[in-house]
């Protein structure tokens, strides 16, 4: 993809220019939307979690000019069936998109780009296979409720929804060995939550001893978050050019959330890709 970069050049550097822009635009966009989030952010005083290298997640190396990734671990989580206080930060995040892209077709709006930026750039076509943040968006603009699962799924697509990136959320103790972000071979395939079985080949996924439990369009059946979950996974999909101190913010706010929200600690946040004209 490196060769590709070089023979499309100008193209890639307004590609650049797009998601710099989109960046610029959501920053300026949480300022609008600090009362979205603010009540629960100052519910806690914790410290942050701990940015560390140590976690146990790789990208392969073809995907490195392609893919950038947040992560986040952490323990401890209490995850209860209501979620009003989600439900509620979920409603008026929603309020303030309809206000800001009313009348906009998703193609129109420029917060959108980098999650199908990060589709194109896998091989995918974004606007045959959306974004699960994509989908969030589209639900809340139709004026609908997203779907209540848990509170911490649902903090998850909180997470989603502000930041209009995928976001992929794993039990931690269902996953086995370490984990490795990479395009799927033939054959591979995990049965999905509410979509069947989903094959990966060609895909971007996550993979484990086991094989594949995720992709920034739908998680498995067997990673899935329930009421007995007490560690999980969190994945930020970003494409490699998305701005890393952007990133870095998401999952500072992401580990607000999880903290306040689930009740979650011994958070550890890792940033995973080569470091882009951004960083």
């Amino acid at each position: 993809m490196l060769h590709a970069f070089a023979a499309v050049r100008k193209k890639a550097l307004q590609c650049q220019g797009d998601i710099s822009s989109q960046a610029r635009g959501q920053r300026q966009m949480r300022l609008t939307e600090r009362g979205a989030g603010e009540r629960i952010q100052s519910m806690s005083v914790a410290p942050p979690a701990r940015t560390t290298q140590g976690m146990n997640l790789r990208l392969s190396p073809d995907l490195q000019d392609r893919v950038l990734l947040g992560a986040i671990t952490a323990e401890g989580i209490r995850v209860r069936a209501e979620a009003p206080a989600v439900w509620a930060a979920i409603e008026r995040v929603a309020e303030v998109y309809r206000r800001r892209f009313a009348g906009k077709a998703p193609g129109e709006i420029a917060e959108l780009q980098a999650a199908r930026e990060l589709y194109r750039r896998t091989g995918e076509d974004p606007t045959k296979l959306r974004p699960s943040s994509e989908a969030l968006l589209r639900r809340v603009l139709r004026g609908e409720s997203l779907y209540h699962v848990n509170a911490l799924v649902d903090t998850c697509n909180l997470c989603s929804l502000e930041f209009l990136l995928p976001i992929g959320l794993y039990d931690l103790d269902q996953i086995s060995g370490g984990v490795t972000a990479r395009l799927g071979h033939p054959g591979e395939a995990y049965e999905s939550l509410g979509k069947g079985r989903y094959a990966v080949e060609g895909r971007l996924a996550l993979f484990d001893d086991r094989g594949p439990f995720g992709s920034p369009t739908n998680d498995s059946r067997r990673t899935a978050i329930t009421e007995a979950s007490r560690r999980c996974l969190m994945v930020i999909f970003a494409p490699a050019r998305y701005p890393r101190d952007d990133l870095l913010a998401h999952l500072r706010t992401a580990s607000d959330h999880l903290r306040n929200l689930v009740g979650a600690g011994g958070m550890e946040t890792a940033v995973i890709g080569a470091p882009g004209p951004e960083s």
